[in-house]
């Protein structure tokens, strides 16, 4: 389906993780509109009242909106590669070690709840520490939930897929926060993954550049 258009933030993991997603799965022609936030008016009428981005536009102008929708939408419209495992257990533990990432952690240091901090009284400084310690217990939380997650070289075996394109921009957010990332197997499962094009789309220097 070609003629589609991202709409979203450069820094932000949940439009990261689509872009990846894209790319795995070879969706070519996909066209960029990434803003630095406060977005741009033409950005924020691609979003409902209270809605983030990204948005993920269709050639016949429908829109696509929250990251985990728009990727179950992309597994099933392009199946191959899949990024969700055959086996219903291990499924159902990548889709949690997800939303781990996506709805228990991200939120907690999203710009909306940090701006929403310092308008309560926080300074910059306890706003920086809450997100500091929103990600870090958020990773030590995944980090355990790897136990179960295999043999590796990725999150949850020999491929990459759901758990690895969440994992890797949250990682990327941590950094940029100033996190002390002692995760042995969240940084191997990175590791892994950043050999892969697909995935250097969410190094700061590519976003960069976008």
């Amino acid at each position: 389906m070609p003629g589609m258009r991202l709409h979203g933030y450069r820094h932000c993991p949940a439009t990261a993780r689509v872009r990846i997603a894209l790319a795995l799965k070879g969706v070519e022609r996909v066209a960029l509109d990434l803003r630095d936030p406060p977005a741009a008016p033409l950005l924020l009428a691609h979003v409902p009242p209270g809605g983030q981005p990204p948005v993920l536009e269709l050639p016949d102008g429908q829109r696509l909106r929250q990251s985990l929708a728009i990727l179950e939408w992309l597994e099933e419209m392009w199946p191959s590669p899949a990024l969700l495992p055959p086996d219903p257990m291990t499924r159902a533990r990548v889709r949690a070690f997800a939303l781990a990432l996506t709805a228990d952690m991200e939120p907690l240091c999203s710009p909306r709840v940090l701006d929403r901090l310092r308008r309560t009284g926080a300074s910059e400084g306890e706003a920086q520490l809450w997100a500091r310690q929103a990600l870090a217990e958020g990773l030590e939380a995944c980090e355990a939930l790897l136990d179960h997650g295999g043999e590796g070289p990725f999150c949850f075996g020999a491929e990459p897929g759901l758990a690895d394109l969440c994992l890797v921009p949250q990682l990327q957010e941590a950094r940029r926060f100033g996190v002390a990332l002692g995760y042995p197997r969240l940084l191997a499962a990175e590791a892994a993954s950043l050999t892969l094009a697909a995935f250097q789309l969410a190094l700061p220097e590519v976003i960069h550049a976008s």
